[in-house]
């Protein structure tokens, strides 16, 4: 190898090696170099350079501690992702999800298959602990999450579900992985609530189907298809909004059925703390009759079939 060649005729000389990574081979490259010899190595945050960027200072670290156990860095690991993420900001460039050692998504078990093996003696075991670089495991919750998954979750918000529940809950953050919505730790007690309170009650109303319209220049509109006890009835609205005009529809139902519905009191929508944008928000809707009152919640990643949802939970409960 050249490198041990020169090192070979020049012993004195201080060499350092320089790697770029244009065929994602600066790693390997600077590892290689290491054994050869080399005096010291040219690293970057984030592997940040010209072209394809240098060999990145996160990834060699790890490899040299790993596989060259008689070279010393003199760099923290612990503070590696704490840097990067620093330089990411400053810099504006953003570090791929996917990189190695400072990626979002490189500590994160997607299926449920690795959660259920870290569950079992860390059968899935490898020398990158996230812990190594100042982070750790985390578990996403989506379209190929298991119940596993769902656990790690639970136990970090200090919440436990018996096996029937668990089920319930782990198929609804199914149903809305597939809709590619993001799923956070934080939206796992909104999702229980709402998993574990619609079981609670028969399903006596059902509002099988129903578009919304919103146009400029036209006032909203609704049409719905909803099962009340057996009869099917189907409505068409305009309202001051959506929901209002699903209401109001609705009320066109009930009123063939002559009966008539709560009067609405109070109207809130909100998002877990911790979520993103298009994650789950929450809708809780609180209606009255003169003996009565009814507190029901609905939860989506659209705030009117929040609302909906809600309504209906209120039609089987009054």
């Amino acid at each position: 190898m050249f490198i041990s060649d020169v090192r070979e005729k020049y012993p004195d000389i201080h060499f350092d090696f320089h790697a770029h990574n244009d065929y994602d081979l600066g790693t390997a490259n600077v590892l290689e170099s290491v054994k050869a010899g080399i005096n010291g190595l040219h690293l970057t945050i984030n592997g940040m350079g010209e072209r394809a960027g240098n060999a990145p200072m996160a990834s060699a670290v790890a490899v040299l501690n790993d596989f060259v156990s008689d070279v010393e860095t003199q760099i923290a690991e612990s503070s590696v992702y704490k840097v990067s993420k620093l330089v990411e900001t400053f810099s504006g460039v953003r570090i791929p999800t996917n990189k190695p050692i400072v990626g979002e998504n490189v500590f994160t078990q997607t299926a449920g298959i690795h959660a259920d093996g870290d569950n079992k003696n860390n059968l899935y075991f490898n020398d990158l602990l996230p812990e190594r670089f100042g982070r750790k495991r985390e578990y996403a919750l989506g379209k190929t999450s298991g119940k596993a998954n769902i656990e790690k979750n639970l136990q970090e918000l200090g919440l436990k579900l018996n096996d029937a529940d668990l089920k319930k809950v782990t198929q609804r953050v199914i149903e809305l992985g597939d809709k590619k919505e993001t799923v956070t730790k934080e939206d796992l007690p909104y999702i229980i609530s709402d998993v574990l309170d619609s079981n609670m009650y028969d399903q006596k109303v059902v509002v099988e189907s129903y578009v919304l319209m919103h146009s400029m220049g036209l006032r909203p509109s609704a049409t719905i298809k909803v099962n009340i006890e057996g009869d099917i009835f189907e409505e068409n609205a305009q309202g001051d909004g959506q929901f209002d005009a699903f209401m109001k529809a609705l009320t066109k139902a009930y009123d063939k059925k002559q009966r008539k519905l709560p009067t609405l009191i109070d109207y809130v929508v909100r998002i877990a703390p911790g979520s993103s944008t298009d994650a789950l928000c929450e809708t809780i809707i609180t209606r009255e009759t003169a003996e009565k009152k009814f507190i029901t919640r609905g939860l989506d990643s659209d705030q009117t079939v929040c609302a909906i949802k809600a309504t209906q939970k209120m039609l089987n409960i009054i």
